[in-house]
């Protein structure tokens, strides 16, 4: 047979987010996110830092169909989150940082309803619910209503729950707020493990020593717009010395000291 017969082979986009001159305004005249453009490639670990109220929420609401957009563009995997919304959503996996557990419900009967939200038959979903409890270390705690469990268990069961309907791109909007240092790292292991099999990852967080232990690149957004963007080591070469701290000079500058620097200077 011909070469020129064979099947192409066709491949998905390279970008999992894709943001075009997005812009959230109010009537009150608060403009949340100004004009904002940027990539999320398929398979990277990213995170998307700013102080509070810099619109990191608003742009996750966007992603996720939580909120409208006034105007340019929002896509995972090339489909658009609103005319596309049911095939976006299906590629997406929302960890919010408020709690929205209903805290009468079991464990497992959470997973399972979520399940079922996304379409997986109920003969596959005992399986996949143990897979991820067991993941998590909440096996033990299928059969417990949501309010007997600590703050970091609480936090697990919602990542559990993103995760049920295995998504291309999981987003985590401060994950590990509220939960002890075992526990963070322990989530932090696990979302190593989930991005090395392939899941796209956008992170937030107000704990910048977790950006930089896990993403590859990073962008700050402060007031709506984004004020930075690069590769982690590039963005602390380059402002390696522009940032203003008193500190000796053997000691190594953080992403902490830059993320500090350039949201102090865009505060005039």
């Amino acid at each position: 047979m011909p070469r020129n017969s064979e099947k192409p082979v066709i491949t998905a986009p390279s970008d999992a987010i894709t943001l075009k001159n997005l812009t959230k305004s109010y009537p009150t005249g608060v403009e949340a996110l100004h004009d904002i453009t940027l990539t999320v490639k398929a398979g990277e670990f990213f995170a998307l830092l700013g102080p509070n109220g810099a619109g990191k929420t608003t742009t996750i609401n966007i992603l996720s169909g939580l909120a409208n957009k006034t105007s340019g563009e929002a896509e995972l995997f090339g489909k658009d989150v609103f005319t596309h919304y049911i095939e976006a959503r299906a590629y997406l996996g929302l960890v919010p940082q408020e709690f929205n557990l209903d805290i009468w419900e079991t464990v497992y009967r959470t997973l399972y309803y979520n399940a079922g939200y996304f379409g997986i038959p109920q003969a596959q979903r005992a399986a996949k619910i143990e897979k991820i409890l067991r993941k998590l270390d909440l096996w033990e705690k299928r059969n417990s209503r949501i309010r007997e469990l600590s703050g970091g268990m609480k936090r697990k069961v919602m990542i559990a729950r993103a995760l049920i309907h295995e998504p291309k791109i999981l987003i985590l909007d401060e994950p590990t707020a509220g939960v002890d240092v075992e526990t963070r790292k322990l989530m932090w292991d696990y979302f190593r493990e989930l991005n090395r099999q392939g899941v796209t990852i956008l992170l937030t967080t107000h704990y910048i020593e977790e950006a930089e232990e896990l993403c590859e690149r990073i962008a700050i957004i402060n007031k709506g717009k984004i004020i930075a963007l690069d590769k982690k080591e590039k963005m602390l070469a380059l402002h390696k010395a522009k940032v203003a701290i008193q500190k000796l000079e053997s000691k190594r500058t953080t992403l902490e000291d830059v993320f500090l620097h350039l949201t102090k200077k865009n505060k005039t």
